[in-house]
């Protein structure tokens, strides 16, 4: 298994309560620092321009501008940017400065590639929004396109979207930044078994999980190409020193108000999203479903649940915490030498 953290782009993941942290550069630099040293080996930046935690009033970060200073404050984590193709047009300037990150980072730079589900958030920001299966659409192309300008010289590209003629990019990123995607609908797995590199989706129980996984192999299988290389999930942990004190948080941080600032949000992101599962309003209290995986407990039960996750194929997860600065350095010195010791008595 392979742990990640999502590094933060605003003050706080939690909905319903008035918690926050600090996400200046300092702390931000301070927490990818312990993040490699207690054992997590990427970090995956998010990106939105307004806020869909606390609201359009609430304070975010440029995902790209702070990839930049994680790459320049760590030396061995994997840096995943997010990347919603709507956008970033030209295509052309997002590979220039994907290879540049990747040059930069000495390897370590790969993208989250994101359809888009927010609609108002595109309207304040001028930028068009199209259907959802023509978003996919859109964001499979501008994937080809990517791949195009990383790997040849010139490049001449003609798509229904994109048009690239005798474009050359130097220097090339080697390798060329790995692909990321999710998506659960119909039209968003199709597109996503052409041109991902590894598939990741929100959080969801063990045997949700299983049927993705199951059913991507087989996309993949069926097209002739070769296996994803991992299958990530998004999650939301609470690790406390009794399971009493990890569900009393459980319980204070998903206090529903459907007055809260991030729940027209949630509306627009259920309405415009085409999902498997139905959401609840539990789901809602953290971002992409985290808390459906259920690792709450202590450092052995959330290892176990972990444990029950790598059974059904899952290999990368990428987390949540509610303080970030505490709880990643709580989760690597706790839970992630027990989820490697029980792999280890596994195979032994």
């Amino acid at each position: 298994m392979r742990f990640g953290y999502w590094t933060a782009i605003t003050d706080s993941w939690l909905r319903n309560v008035d918690d926050t942290f600090a996400f200046d550069l300092p702390a931000q630099r301070q927490i990818a620092q312990d993040a490699e040293r207690v054992g997590f080996d990427i970090t995956l930046v998010p990106e939105l321009n307004l806020s869909d935690i606390k609201g359009n009033e609430g304070p975010v970060l440029d995902a790209w501008t702070l990839a930049s200073a994680l790459v320049a404050s760590t030396d061995k984590l994997e840096i995943l940017a997010a990347i919603r193709p709507i956008y970033h047009r030209p295509v052309q300037l997002a590979a220039k400065q994907a290879a540049t990150q990747q040059y930069l980072s000495n390897g370590r730079f790969s993208l989250n590639i994101v359809s888009g589900w927010w609609a108002e958030e595109a309207r304040q920001y001028g930028i068009e929004f199209p259907e959802h299966d023509d978003r996919y659409e859109f964001t499979a192309e501008y994937v080809h396109a990517l791949k195009a300008l990383w790997s040849q010289s010139p490049v001449n590209f003609d798509g229904k979207h994109i048009q690239i003629e005798n474009t050359y990019l130097e220097p090339k990123p080697t390798p060329a930044p790995h692909i990321f995607a999710g998506g659960e609908s119909e039209a968003g797995r199709a597109s996503i078994t052409t041109y991902a590199d590894s598939y990741v989706t929100h959080g969801g129980t063990v045997e949700e999980l299983r049927e993705k996984i199951e059913d991507m192999r087989g996309r993949r299988e069926r097209a002739g190409l070769a296996p994803f290389a991992n299958y990530g999930m998004a999650a939301f942990v609470i690790v406390r020193d009794t399971e009493e004190e990890a569900r009393a948080e459980f319980e204070r941080i998903t206090n529903v108000s459907e007055g809260s600032a991030g729940y027209e949000s949630y509306q627009d992101f259920i309405s415009k999203s085409q999902l498997n599962v139905n959401v609840s309003l539990e789901d809602y209290s953290v971002s992409n479903r985290g808390l459906r995986p259920n690792f709450v407990g202590t450092p052995e039960q959330v290892a176990e649940r972990i444990r029950e996750f790598e059974e059904a194929g899952l290999d990368l997860l990428l987390l949540q915490f509610g303080n970030p600065a505490e709880d990643i350095v709580r989760f690597g010195e706790q839970v992630i030498p027990l989820v490697n010791r029980e792999r280890a008595d596994v195979s032994a």
